[in-house]
């Protein structure tokens, strides 16, 4: 292990690591707004709009991360439409986590029960009201542990970046091992930049876990 070449080249790493929480952040904040705009779509029982909503749904968790950046980064331009990589980034990782956080938040609102729906209405309230005060307040608190595994799958995502000649980790480390074959170094420190970008992640998120339990417990 070249312990000189890792210390050289350590900035590297740190720069694209930057790189990848902030598109992870975006992507991330992007995914969850989607994902709960459109489980709110599928409770207000339009026809149409479910339809269209459970089409994209299907389509973005069963189609690679990778393939759809390919299409956003190579496809597009053949229509007129040219994106930067980190937008398409961004846009892809949006796309993908949308479909899953729209999974999360509907199995989070399937797990409130009807009489609470139905004691809601015989009070007055409205089908928005009672989604808005009763059933998403439940359906956050429920979905909490699918939403931060989904988070983490998230950014463990971001390692195909590199497929649009975007300068993230994985890009890094393919540069430094294909210009001075630097293998053991050049993955040790991927291995790493992942490792303190996740842990902390994991171990907030056990943390939310545990606390939004512990309330629910209380209640």
């Amino acid at each position: 292990m070249d312990l000189a070449f890792i210390k050289e080249y350590l900035p590297m790493y740190q720069e694209a690591a930057l790189l990848t929480i902030r598109i992870a952040a975006i992507g991330i904040v992007g995914a969850i707004l989607l994902g709960l705009v459109c489980s709110l779509i599928k409770q207000l029982h339009i026809p149409v709009l479910r339809q269209l909503v459970q089409s994209y749904i299907e389509l973005s968790r069963n189609t690679p991360l990778l393939i759809q950046l390919f299409f956003l980064y190579f496809g597009l331009p053949k229509l007129g439409i040219v994106l930067e990589s980190e937008t398409c980034a961004i846009v892809g990782l949006i796309f993908l986590g949308g479909g899953y956080m729209a999974e999360a938040f509907r199995s989070g609102m399937e797990a409130v029960s009807e009489s609470q729906r139905q004691s809601a209405y015989s009070l007055g309230m409205t089908q928005m009201q009672t989604i808005r005060y009763v059933v998403l307040p439940q359906a956050v608190a429920t979905s909490v542990p699918v939403i931060c595994a989904n988070m983490i799958f998230l950014i463990k995502e971001t390692s195909v970046f590199s497929a649009v000649a975007l300068a993230d980790l994985m890009y890094v480390a393919k540069d430094l091992i294909g210009i001075y074959y630097k293998t053991d170094e050049a993955l040790f420190m991927l291995v790493m930049a992942y490792l303190v970008l996740l842990l902390p992640i994991s171990l907030i998120c056990s943390w939310i876990e545990r606390r939004v339990r512990y309330a629910g417990y209380g209640n």
